[in-house]
């Protein structure tokens, strides 16, 4: 692994530093509530639109989109097919309402239509997925960027945290919106110039056109899968059903989406900001794959490590078990080179179908290489996690791009980590001020008490996400980590919504005890799916709660207005 240069800790540190001065500066001396928690409701539709796709693009998108990419091809991207439906619906029906309410979270609404304890069951559903995945989103690139630049991973946790503690506490919901705008700038730079590396570095081998081929021989290259399969995690089913439920749930009740949207000037700038995410977010993750696919056809003329963790390689060479994984590097070598002849041949042969299978073979057998030294590494260490797709990205940027441009791509993965992770504290602040401390705790508090509140909440949260995120264990791929956890909690709290909006009869005791029923069988879904009793892909629990929510609480209502007759 590289050292960093002088000049990559430059343009790291600089970037980073000057992100949080600009947020400090730009948004001093927020005077009220409204203010700190709506931005003084200023933002225009690009400011929103881009502060909506930052607050979702974390450092996880960054990290392991383009892993995901090159370990399994393109059909991640069927996970975001629903999303421009979600768009029009939540443009539609979910701003006019929120905006006419004059509403500073989702879930005052739900007090309005409903009562206060499904009020602060929303609230309290959303805060405890929401503050788990603040951790997440710090935890996730600090464990990789803590051993790609040497710092340990307690630190880069609190670097990371500190430096979006500091912005977000200071400047509130416009704080969070103005530095949006400039790391989504700093994420498409870094990302456009490392793609533009890329791709010059396969027309060195083939032509643009013949790399994608080879791509699409090795199974990287299916976009959509039609086959209607439950238990497959990706196909545009699950991608257009279970994907616009989980975008409705996000972006229609999750406060950190929600409160984006809630600082625009009016209806109109909302709902152009919420359309220009629709129409940028599938272009843009479909990029960010493709960045995964030239990542892996770059690693068919340059030899790829065997594992991409470089801490657990460390770690079985210095095991009893380092002969066997040198033997398993060797065959690797062996199985490379031969791979890599017949993809030069394959540009020029007459029997194109006979090559393509025998660089499948030798595909197949390079992937159970990987796979035993994975189990190698499990013997040398039982405890050490050994998925490693969301290493690759990072390993490709710090072994193989010039100096200075490590550095941008770096600020890239910190930028996204922070524009993520300031979004979700800003979310959490207002929902448990709003929802639960001025609801249930003070009452009748000035502008200034709830405006410290706001700021004292931001740092607890802050505080507890870096807490989290010291004391979390890796998942086997952090971006699904994120997507899974959601998908647990916002079925429910969409379903309760859905009642809310459209079946007016249904009251709070009804939908109140059909969403902790519902919510009881989705973790219970969970569990069985990961104990292999039952399989069903995590985005089917989208539609599946808000189903049983509504189902039950028709139920339940049935049975109250019988009792009652």
């Amino acid at each position: 692994m590289n050292a960093l240069g002088w000049i990559d800790w430059l343009i790291m540190l600089g970037t980073l530093f000057t992100i949080v001065v600009y947020g400090v500066w730009k948004t001093r001396g927020a005077k009220n509530i409204e203010g700190y928690l709506l931005g003084g409701k200023e933002s225009n539709w690009w400011t929103i639109g881009l502060s909506v796709m930052a607050t979702q693009a974390s450092a996880i998108t960054f990290l392991s989109t383009p892993g995901q990419a090159y370990m399994e091809g393109m059909g991640f991207v069927q996970f975001y097919f629903g999303l421009p439906l979600a768009m029009i619906i939540i443009s539609t029906v979910f701003i006019p309402l929120y905006y006419r309410l004059k509403v500073y979270t989702a879930y005052e609404f739900l007090e309005s239509r409903f009562d206060n304890k499904t009020r602060f069951l929303t609230a309290s559903l959303f805060l405890l997925q929401r503050g788990l995945a603040a951790g997440i989103t710090i935890y996730a690139p600090a464990i990789i960027l803590s051993q790609i630049i040497g710092w340990s991973l307690n630190f880069t946790i609190l670097f990371i945290g500190a430096l979006v503690i500091i912005y977000t506490v200071s400047g509130g919901t416009k704080a969070v919106s103005q530095t949006h705008k400039q790391q989504m700038g700093i994420i498409f730079l870094g990302m456009f110039i490392a793609a533009g590396f890329l791709i010059s570095y396969l027309t060195d081998n083939l032509s643009f056109s013949q790399g994608i081929e080879v791509a699409g021989i090795m199974d990287k290259m299916e976009v959509i899968d039609w086959k209607f399969d439950p238990s497959s995690k990706y196909n545009i089913w699950s991608g257009i059903i279970g994907g616009l439920f989980l975008q409705l749930s996000y972006f229609g009740t999750d406060q950190s989406q929600v409160q984006r949207y809630l600082s625009g000037s009016s209806v109109k700038e909302s709902r152009l900001g919420l359309m220009f995410n629709g129409l940028l977010k599938i272009p843009m993750q479909f990029f960010i794959l493709f960045v995964g696919i030239l990542v892996f056809l770059f690693y068919q003329f340059v030899m790829p490590p065997l594992h991409f963790n470089q801490a657990n390689v460390d770690q079985v060479m210095q095991s009893e078990y380092a002969e066997q994984y040198e033997e398993l590097q060797v065959k690797q070598k062996m199985v490379f080179d031969a791979k890599h002849d017949l993809i030069l041949q394959y540009k020029d042969t007459e029997q194109p179908e006979e090559v393509a299978k025998m660089i499948q073979g030798f595909h197949a057998e390079e992937r159970l290489l990987m796979q035993d030294g994975k189990d190698l590494i499990k013997k040398a260490n039982p405890k050490a996690e050994t998925e490693d797709d969301d290493y690759i990205f990072i390993t490709f940027v710090i072994n193989y791009l010039p100096i200075g441009i490590v550095g941008l791509l770096l600020a890239v993965i910190f930028s996204a980590a922070m524009s993520s992770t300031s979004a979700e504290l800003n979310a959490l602040a207002s929902t448990t001020t709003v929802d639960i401390y001025k609801r249930n705790v003070k009452k009748n508090g000035s502008e200034v008490h709830y405006l410290k509140s706001s700021k004292l909440f931001t740092l607890l949260f802050g505080l507890f996400a870096i807490g989290f995120a010291a004391m979390a264990s890796l998942f086997e791929n952090l971006i699904e980590a994120v997507n899974i956890l959601g998908s647990l909690f916002y079925g429910t709290i969409l379903g309760i919504f859905l009642v809310a909006f459209f079946i007016k009869f249904i009251k709070g005791q009804a939908v109140f005890i059909a969403a902790i029923i519902s919510q009881i069988i989705i973790i219970a879904l969970f569990t069985m799916n990961r104990l292999e009793i039952i399989q069903i892909g995590y985005l089917w629990y989208n539609l599946i709660a808000p189903m049983l929510v509504v189902g039950f609480a028709l139920m339940i209502q049935g049975v109250l207005i019988k009792e009652t007759s």
